[in-house]
């Protein structure tokens, strides 16, 4: 893995850590919002790790 993949990752990664603050600190706390944060990390690493990471290894 390169440089700018390692960079993409971290950066996507600390926008979503930062988003994720936000909402758990002025949103109330309900299963709703935990399934919502996790759907939304599937949604945004899963095709990432298969598009750079996944393919690069075959």
């Amino acid at each position: 893995m390169d440089i700018k993949n390692i960079c993409r990752f971290g950066f996507v990664g600390l926008l979503w850590l930062g988003l994720v603050y936000y909402i758990l600190m002025n949103a109330k706390p309900t299963f709703t919002t935990y399934f919502s944060i996790i759907a939304s990390g599937i949604i945004v690493f899963v095709p990432m790790y298969k598009k750079y990471i996944k393919n690069k290894k075959d």
